[in-house]
């Protein structure tokens, strides 16, 4: 991977690899921070999830009733407790325009390291509006920091979990 195709991030959560895969997926909607920077209201606020297993999804639904939602991306491995991988879409991405997370959970003492890697940034072009005008390193850290970002929410949410 080129260093501005996609960036790596990770964190420690005080739970088991197991656990960890259960939070970072069942819990998405709790710990995925809300806002334009990350989930933009569009039809109101919707409520993400992902649906289990290979071939199902990550989407952010806005009316169960209707099956109004937007589909963020197709869940390509599914092994809980070891490795999560999805494409992931923007809103404003274009039919065939993707890119792709993969998330590790390995054993790190008595916790696990999550490691998450968002690739396929090269695929999009320089002008692309999801770039918000970055380009090169610049883009790759401001996607980095964004990650980053979101995995101390999700460590934030183990520990709230562990101390209830």
């Amino acid at each position: 991977m080129k260093s501005t195709d996609g960036v790596t991030v990770t964190t420690i959560l005080d739970v088991d690899p197991g656990s960890a895969f259960r939070l970072f997926t069942d819990e998405v909607d709790v710990w995925w921070r809300r806002g334009p920077r990350y989930r933009p209201e569009v039809r109101g606020q919707g409520t993400m999830r992902f649906e289990p297993g290979v071939g199902g999804r990550l989407v952010e639904v806005y009316d169960e009733a209707t099956g109004d939602a937007f589909e963020i991306g197709r869940i390509l491995v599914w092994e809980p407790g070891a490795r999560l991988v999805f494409d992931w879409r923007a809103r404003n991405f274009e039919p065939g325009e993707k890119t792709v997370v993969e998330v590790r959970f390995e054993k790190a003492g008595e916790g696990t390291r999550v490691t998450l890697e968002h690739r396929g940034w090269d695929s999009i072009p320089a002008g692309h509006p999801a770039r918000h005008g970055w380009t090169g390193e610049a883009f790759s850290s401001m996607i980095g920091l964004r990650w980053a970002d979101l995995l101390v929410s999700l460590r934030n949410r183990a520990g709230d979990k562990r101390a209830a």
